[in-house]
């Protein structure tokens, strides 16, 4: 646990006059024992948000603990931070659950990462139905253990219907194999005389990514790394060309709603641009 102990938050909206902005008043017990408040603007929220959820290891050890134990407090952080997102009013969170190349980890800790899914599902699913949030899955669902995969699918399957946030997990996800697998299917279109070469654009290749299915909000605009690590690792490498990035030194089992409300406060500041220039630079 951080030296932030988070207690409360309150919503509220500040009048028209004021910008029409959401006024967010984080209770916080620090240590000059002082409230603190973080004010965001509506019209800015970004629809997509990712996380590379980073940290569980260095959490673990700091404590002496197993590092399955930062896995298992990471999981209750994914159920805060996605009930979070969702009253944010955000359209899709994507968290970064488990790459292909995470295979490499020594064998008890993949085991237990792999009974993750199926402990998070089972425990929260009711709660994620409530929320109205829909579960999505991006990654090699076929390579997971069955019971992974079995705890995935009715995962997907009991949220269907439902209308609100999409709380997307990249798991067994990796980007270049993503990209790979995205020209495999567009060579074989073409090959079959089904997709002129001619026509293929950014378009077509973003709806050939696993994030097709995310349309109209494929790409995120906010990609977030907890503990303080400065790379992409193998995530959404096509998708984030115009992604703000945001690096914080906070652990993943650390993080709290308000560091994601101070994560995307710093998005609001930034000037995107798009390769463009602002009327002033003109």
């Amino acid at each position: 646990m951080s030296r932030y102990q988070f207690f409360a938050t309150i919503r509220a909206i500040i009048s028209e006059g004021q910008g029409g902005k959401f006024l967010f008043t984080k209770l916080f017990k620090n240590n000059n024992d002082e409230a603190e408040q973080i004010e965001l603007d509506e019209s800015k929220i970004p629809n997509h948000i990712a996380i590379i959820m980073d940290g569980n290891g260095r959490w673990a050890k700091r404590r002496h603990l197993p590092r399955i134990a930062g896995h298992r407090q990471g999981m209750d952080v994914v159920r805060e931070i996605t009930r979070a997102a969702s009253d944010l009013g955000v359209k899709v969170l994507t968290l970064y659950a488990f790459s292909t190349e995470n295979w490499k980890r020594p064998d008890d800790e993949v085991s237990f990462l792999m009974d993750l899914p199926v402990k998070f599902f089972n425990k929260f699913v009711p709660e994620l139905i409530e929320q109205n949030v829909r579960v999505n899955v991006m990654g090699y669902v076929e390579q997971l253990p069955a019971k992974t995969k079995k705890a995935v699918l009715d995962a997907i399957e009991q949220t269907k219907d439902n209308t609100g946030m999409v709380l997307n997990f990249a798991l067994n996800y990796g980007s270049r194999a993503e990209i790979v697998t995205a020209v495999k299917e567009l060579s074989q279109q073409v090959k079959s005389g089904s997709l002129e070469v001619e026509a293929i654009d950014e378009q077509t290749i973003s709806r050939a990514l696993m994030t097709g299915k995310l349309a109209p909000y494929c790409d995120p605009e906010l990609i977030i790394r907890t503990s303080g690590e400065e790379r992409i690792s193998n995530f959404l490498l096509w998708q984030l060309a115009y992604s703000e990035l945001v690096f914080t030194e906070t652990l993943w089992p650390d993080y709290q709603p308000a560091n994601l409300y101070q994560d995307i406060k710093t998005y609001q500041s930034r000037d995107r641009r798009f390769g463009g220039v602002t009327e002033e630079e003109k």
